[in-house]
């Protein structure tokens, strides 16, 4: 199975300007493709990153710098073999959250995110394609069911939580083990109770 990796590397999380400025963004945004990274590979996989720019990690990259859905979809277009797209913003992900990804059957094995998104899926179906414009897992069950695929959705805490603001913080440090945790350890943050809420906060 190839497992493809999408990575926003020009200006990725800008919804956690508020909390990082743009270099801890850059910083923070490698430590996590880093963990997903290390996760495809102790699942069994053999990642390649999709890339918006050039992108120094120890795995191949494919450069495209167009919107999410038309890169994906000239994988998949171009790919006989099944593919597995897994984003690159999961923090908390486990090698066993993702063995179960790869396992699951069906023609599409949707992952979804939180408020609609799809944060993984597996395509099977030769002439499946994606979009991620809005409610993707909406979609991509839509667009399965009008090619009549087998769909399976895949329900998992560290697949669907993705980072993308000062909440998902939390997440990482309650359920992070890997290098976005400890970036964010040594960038002075620690976990805050108040009010019975949990929040995050800088040192």
């Amino acid at each position: 199975m190839r497992v493809v990796v999408p990575y926003a590397a020009e200006a990725p999380k800008t919804r956690l300007g508020g909390v990082l400025d743009a270099d801890e963004r850059d910083a923070f945004a490698a430590a996590m493709l880093e963990d997903v990274l290390y996760a495809v590979r102790d699942a069994g996989g053999d990642p390649e990153v999709l890339a918006t720019a050039p992108v120094d990690v120890d795995a191949p990259v494919i450069v495209d710098d167009r919107p999410l859905t038309d890169a994906v979809n000239d994988v998949l277009e171009a790919t006989d073999e099944p593919v597995a797209v897994v984003v690159a913003d999961l923090a908390i992900v486990t090698p066993d959250a993702l063995v179960r990804l790869f396992d699951a059957d069906g023609d599409v094995v949707i992952a979804p995110g939180r408020a609609g998104g799809t944060n993984a899926l597996v395509v099977r179906h030769p002439d499946f394609r994606v979009d991620y414009h809005g409610a993707s897992y909406r979609d991509h069950r839509r667009i399965a069911r009008e090619l009549g695929a087998s769909v399976a959705v895949l329900d998992s805490h560290q697949l669907a939580t993705d980072v993308d603001t000062r909440a998902d913080l939390v997440e990482v440090l309650l359920h992070g083990d890997g290098l976005a945790r400890q970036w964010l350890v040594d960038a002075g943050f620690e976990l805050a109770v108040e009010g019975g809420r949990v929040d995050v906060r800088r040192a």
